[in-house]
């Protein structure tokens, strides 16, 4: 991997049928920036993080990520360097019932299981993520036992194991009860503020989950940006009711943002 950049998109157009699913999304993500992707269902999120993993191909346009533009490299390469965190890869893995240290082991060599051999470094290193992501105690524990919440946090500790310079957390709070959305919040908190971890790019359609650590934050809405830049100039209310059109109030207290529908 070269470059320095972490994401690069030009103009980026997905045509599907009879139209665009995204359309001109030009957007940057540098070093030490960590982002929000925020915007309604159907806005294009989930087409864009294809994009970045290699899983989707843009009609026009071009894709630049850690360096390397799409179509230039092999995609199974990029995706050992990104992390990614979703509530259906936790629901994915249940289904295998593996022990979580052997899950978070696993993410060294982007396996489900072990094929590799296995060091006190990778034990060390396991420990200590899980540990990080707040999911201490639980490496002997069958990953398939765990509630959500606890799933996401050793998600996030196999993300980590590869030393990831992206790591995309997609929608991570769909299903958690308010205590475990807290804790998994403060993990992602804690995650942001190290000084050499990887870069975040933290999606979600809730403004209330947009922490302080995301200080850039990208709109979308029906595959077109509404906004994009630092999150005290993206999220207003103006922004907002542009977005998600409909008029929206929009309040912030000790940096978190609450979000109300005017009428």
């Amino acid at each position: 991997m070269h470059g320095d950049m972490i994401v690069e998109l030009s103009n980026v157009t997905v045509l599907k049928g009879e139209g665009p699913i995204l359309a001109e999304v030009t957007w940057q993500v540098r070093p030490g920036e960590h982002w929000a992707l925020l915007g309604p269902n159907g806005s294009g999120k989930t087409t864009l993080l294809s994009l970045l993993t290699g899983y989707l191909w843009p009609s026009r346009g071009r894709v630049r990520v850690l360096g390397e533009t799409l179509g230039q490299i092999d995609v199974r390469q990029l995706r050992r360097a990104i992390g990614w965190v979703s509530s259906a890869a936790a629901d994915w893995l249940a289904a295998d019932d593996l022990p979580v240290e052997e899950i978070v082991l696993g993410g060294a060599f982007s396996t489900i299981g072990l094929y590799d051999p296995v060091g006190p470094e990778h034990l060390e290193r396991a420990k200590r993520l899980l540990e990080q992501a707040g999911a201490q105690g639980l490496a002997r524990r069958r990953y398939a036992t765990l509630s959500q919440g606890e799933r996401q946090r050793v998600l996030i500790a196999r993300a980590l194991m590869s030393a990831p310079r992206l790591l995309i957390l997609d929608e991570p709070c769909t299903g958690l009860d308010p205590v475990a959305r807290h804790d998994l919040l403060r993990a992602v908190e804690a995650m942001g503020q190290q000084p050499h971890g990887p870069a975040l790019v933290y999606v979600t359609h809730h403004v209330e989950e947009v922490l302080p650590v995301l200080g850039h934050t990208l709109l979308l809405s029906r595959g077109r940006t509404c906004a994009l830049g630092p999150t005290e100039r993206v999220l207003t209310g103006e922004n907002l009711s542009r977005c998600f059109e409909r008029p929206v109030n929009l309040s912030r207290q000790a940096g978190r943002y609450r979000f109300q529908l005017a009428d």
